[in-house]
Formats: structure tokens, C-alpha cells, sequence
């Protein structure tokens, strides 16, 4: 995040009109947006998924038993621990993001119809533009348009809500009390992933106890209420919304909760769990009845400006995020498919969870490398020995036979 040049005293409610002028001082205009959006790409083939056997199939299956016994065991003990994959059997693992226009990512938000496929977004001085990223890739596979929401400001957040909407949060305020509202965009996630244009709904949304700057938007995966984590170098809160947003009036935003220093948030799959990172660390908050819970640390990575995070679609890790050209994002495992404690209690206040892969794609880092990489050298041995043990046992019964 860039902080601000000057700007006038901010606009008083109602809210704007749908195409506004940019506030003067803020940033010089640019050109008018058009509606067709970048130069389109092609969809992905959808032959490439289809050309390869899928798990279950029976081309899947006579290829297993050919491997021979060996082979086989060595495969179900890989797939055992394996996390989950995407649709065409690759797991949603560490990425760099290529696409050269994403140069502040600032929020992640798990695809619900499209596995391995995050949404993310610029910071400010951007259009108002959201990007599907291919985390087997890196490449950006849809940009997405936003009309009807004016200039966005500094968009700082996004989540997708039980209706499969893609909620984006334009709630940043460096100055932390310069604007007397802010704002939530809707749309519906595209079912096909190309560029396009959308006509998305306006919220505006004001703070109970007064404006403060917030980079953290979370929609709850069951109630499909709305929550903003304020950020302040003294501690921020967690602010809920009515049960319903509306257009056309001031939708309130309540404070139920006090959380720390917070760049971003997400809450798990099942709703049970709210996960909110800063800039050196993150923590999983017990989430229930709109209240937080216990919590305990996670072993977030050490990246260059820690932007963002989000739950993988199945809750099974956490992917850490950051701002900068060629950002990486880094998946770290989650204890228990993200409940507190791994067994649906609050668990304390030790760290846990652990990242995957090498934890250091594009400029990002990973804590806890060298434990995770001791971790994969014992499983891989146990595996090997295992695999040995059992091929010199089928020799020896044939030689005896």
C-alpha cells in the first residue's frame, strides 16, 4: 500500500453515482475504461483435463494395477498425506503471479467453481479490475471489469460469500479517518473463465464509532454476513455488518471484536474458523455465533509486503500472499483442516501449521522451511524402506515358489 498525496475533505453521504469524477489531488485521470476489457484470451482447452484419466476411472485404475506392487504401495502411501488437487489432479501449491499489471496484490479469494483458480485484485491507483490467477501456472486466465462502481479508491479485500458472489472491498484509508464511507462491490463469480465485463451492486458502508482505515474483508461462508478488520498500529477490531446489505442507504458496521494489527482475513470453509494475518505473523481465531474464540499462532511466511490470505477451497491450508511484481503466494498447511486445534476445540497459543513446498516462490520466504524440509525426508524414508522392504518379500516368496 502507497500511502496518499493530499486530498480534499471527503465527500458527505449520499453516496456517489455510479461514474464519478476522481477526487482531485488524489491521482491524475486516466482514460475511460473500455467496456470490452482487455484483449481477450481463449479459454482454456478443456481438452487437457479430459485427455489425462481421472482418479476412479478405469483407464485410472488398469494403470495403477500395471505398476506392479511395489509401484502401488509407493503411490497409496503418497496419496495418503497428499493434499487436495485441483480438477486436473494438481494440487493447489506455491505461485508466482506473472501477469506484469498485478504489481500490488492485496487480497486472495479461493475459486468455488473453478479448483486452483484465485481471485485477486490491485491495490490503489488501479481500475476497477478483478483477476483469476491459475495457481498450477501463475497466469492470469480472466480479468473481470467491474461497471457501474465508479473509480474504485483503494480496494484492499476480497471473499466469496455462500450465494457465490465475489464481494470486493474498496474500505482502505491510509489517513485513517479521511473518508466518511466507503465501499462493497457484488458480482456473481463467472461461471466461464474470460475476460469480461459485469455490472456490479454498490454498497456503501460507514463505521458505527467513526471512519478508520481496514485492508480486510470477510464474508462468512454460511451466513453470508459481512466482517471488516479494521487496522491499527494499536490493535483494530472486527466490525460486523447488518444481516443484509442494501442499496441506497448506509449499511452500518458494528464492532464486536478486537483483533491486532491486521492486513488480511479469511474464514475457513466450514465458517468454524477466522484466520488473520499482518506483516510477520498470523493467527486462527475459533469463530462461532459471530464472536471470536481462542486462537493460536500459524507459521505464516516471511514475504516482502504480506498483503493477503485465503483458505484453499477445502480448508486444508492457508495461501499467504504479498504485494509486488511477480508476487509469490505460499500454502501452508493447516492443522486439522483448519480448525483451531485440529479437532474442532480452541487449541493455545503454540504455533502451528507449516508451509508447503519450498516457501519461497517470486520474493516471497517461508518460516519454518527447515523443519518442514527435515519432515519430507523422514516421510520420503520411511516410504522407501517400506517400498524396499516390501519388493525384496515378493522376490523371495517367488524364488520360493
Amino acid at each position: 500500500m502507497r500511502p496518499y498525496p493530499s486530498r480534499p475533505v471527503a465527500r458527505p453521504y449520499p453516496s456517489r453515482p455510479a461514474a464519478r469524477p476522481s477526487p482531485s489531488g488524489l491521482r491524475a485521470a486516466r482514460p475511460k475504461a473500455d467496456p470490452s476489457g482487455p484483449a481477450a484470451r481463449p479459454d482454456p482447452d478443456p481438452s487437457g483435463a479430459a485427455a489425462r484419466p481421472q482418479p476412479g476411472s478405469r483407464r485410472a485404475v488398469a494403470g495403477f494395477a500395471g505398476l506392479g506392487a511395489p509401484a502401488a504401495a509407493l503411490l497409496l502411501l503418497l496419496g495418503a498425506a497428499w493434499p487436495a488437487v485441483a480438477a486436473d489432479g494438481e494440487p493447489d501449491r506455491d505461485f508466482t503471479i506473472e501477469d506484469p499489471r498485478i504489481t500490488e496484490s492485496s487480497g486472495l479469494a479461493a475459486s468455488r467453481l473453478h479448483p486452483g483458480i484465485y481471485w485477486t485484485h490491485n491495490d490503489s491507483d488501479d481500475g476497477p479490475y478483478v483477476f483469476a490467477v491459475d495457481s498450477r501456472t501463475g497466469k492470469t486466465v480472466a480479468t473481470v471489469t467491474m461497471r457501474g462502481v465508479g473509480e474504485p479508491r483503494d480496494v484492499e479485500g476480497i471473499s466469496i460469500g455462500p450465494d457465490g458472489d465475489i464481494y470486493v472491498g474498496d474500505i482502505g484509508d491510509n489517513l485513517d479517518g479521511t473518508w466518511n464511507h466507503v465501499w462493497i462491490y457484488r458480482f456473481p463469480e463467472p461461471k466461464t473463465l474470460r475476460d469480461t465485463t459485469v455490472t456490479a451492486t454498490q454498497y456503501d458502508v460507514q463505521y458505527a464509532d467513526g471512519p478508520r482505515n481496514a485492508e480486510s474483508l470477510m464474508v462468512h461462508p454460511k451466513t453470508g454476513r459481512v466482517y471488516i478488520a479494521s487496522k491499527n498500529e494499536n490493535g483494530g477490531g472486527l466490525y460486523e455488518g447488518p444481516g443484509k446489505l442494501t442499496t441506497g442507504s448506509m449499511n452500518v458496521f458494528r464492532r464486536v471484536g478486537e483483533v491486532p494489527w491486521v492486513t488480511d482475513g479469511a474464514f475457513s470453509p466450514d465458517g468454524r474458523s477466522l484466520a488473520l494475518r499482518s506483516y510477520f505473523s498470523a493467527r486462527v481465531y475459533a469463530f462461532e455465533n459471530g464472536r471470536l474464540g481462542e486462537s493460536r499462532a500459524v507459521a505464516a511466511p516471511f514475504q516482502r509486503q504480506a498483503e493477503s490470505v485465503t483458505y484453499t477451497a477445502d480448508g486444508s491450508a492457508l495461501m499467504f500472499g504479498s504485494e509486488g511484481t511477480r508476487s509469490g503466494v505460499v500454502r501452508v498447511e493447516v492443522e486439522g483442516g483448519g480448525k483451531p486445534d485440529g479437532s474442532g476445540g480452541t487449541g493455545g497459543g503454540e504455533e502451528q501449521g507449516k508451509p508447503a513446498g519450498n516457501g519461497s516462490p517470486g520474493q516471497g520466504g517461508s518460516a519454518g522451511q527447515e523443519d518442514d524440509g527435515k519432515g519430507s525426508v523422514g516421510l520420503g524414508a520411511v516410504i522407501i524402506i517400506g517400498v524396499g522392504a516390501l519388493w525384496f518379500a515378493l522376490r523371495r516368496k517367488r524364488g520360493q515358489g
